[in-house]
């Protein structure tokens, strides 16, 4: 009875989790992933086997929320046709290094990072919200494959790092956050593929890493998907300048989460 309650409990501390995650993410580009590896990891689950169950959860959450962006016309498909194949060379090569070795390295980095875009893009809400630039290809496609590298080895970096950068430099709120979504699953499925082929050859053994968590990542899927539908119109009524401050106001926390960790 007691080992029942545990799993039930389990269940819906996760489907709430993955139910705010979600919503965040939807609206604003970015949270899920980094949200979802980061209280995985509080509960003893090793890098690779949080970042393989968080993506493994994201393939039926962004498919959703990606559903939802395209419906309330919020993806530039310009843009799109960049960022997903970007995204996903990026996303394999980040789950290939991260069932090779420690990826931890890369943490401060994506502190100092996520603090400086913070900031910036909170200046870029006060100063000039309503002037937009279109990017080139060359900048959208570094950026995908970046933002991939570090989404795949670090549990959680696409919306942080992509959305951030193209917000950052001048990109429209609706246009970058619903793109970055509908190409984040593509992103996920492709690591997720790519973390069941490593599985296969034995290139990575750790799925004895997971064993006990079943119930947390069914809490973040159905978490999600109860959220995803929402992300489409949440984007298309909330006005651009109070989505740049929240996305600030969201990059400088994870900012600041992300270096009290590191301390």
């Amino acid at each position: 009875m007691r080992a029942r309650h545990s799993l039930e409990d389990s269940f819906a501390l996760f489907a709430l989790v993955g139910f705010l995650a979600q919503i965040v993410d939807g609206a604003l580009g970015m949270a899920y992933g980094v949200v979802s590896s980061s209280v995985l990891l509080s509960f003893g689950v090793p890098p690779a086997a949080a970042s393989a169950a968080v993506h493994g959860a994201e393939v039926f959450t962004t498919g959703a929320s990606c559903a939802s962006h395209i419906a309330h016309r919020n993806v530039n498909w310009r843009l799109f046709w960049i960022l997903m194949p970007a995204g996903v060379l990026g996303g394999v090569m980040g789950a290939y290094v991260l069932t090779s070795f420690d990826a931890g390295f890369m943490r401060p980095l994506v502190a100092a990072y996520l603090g400086l875009m913070g900031g910036y893009i909170l200046w870029r809400a006060y100063t000039y919200p309503d002037q937009y630039r279109t990017h080139s290809r060359g900048f959208a496609g570094g950026l995908g494959v970046i933002g991939g590298f570090m989404d795949a080895a670090g549990g959680g970096g696409w919306g942080p790092v992509v959305s951030t950068g193209l917000l950052g430099s001048g990109g429209a709120p609706r246009p970058v956050i619903g793109t970055v979504n509908a190409a984040e699953f593509f992103l996920t499925l492709a690591v997720s593929l790519t973390f069941i082929i490593a599985l296969a050859t034995g290139h990575w053994d750790s799925v004895n890493d997971l064993r006990g968590h079943g119930w947390a990542v069914a809490g973040l899927i159905v978490g999600g998907l109860l959220a995803a539908p929402l992300a489409g119109y949440v984007v298309r009524v909330i006005p651009h300048r109070a989505l740049l401050v929240l996305v600030g106001v969201l990059i400088c926390a994870l900012s600041a989460y992300q270096t009290l960790r590191l301390l």
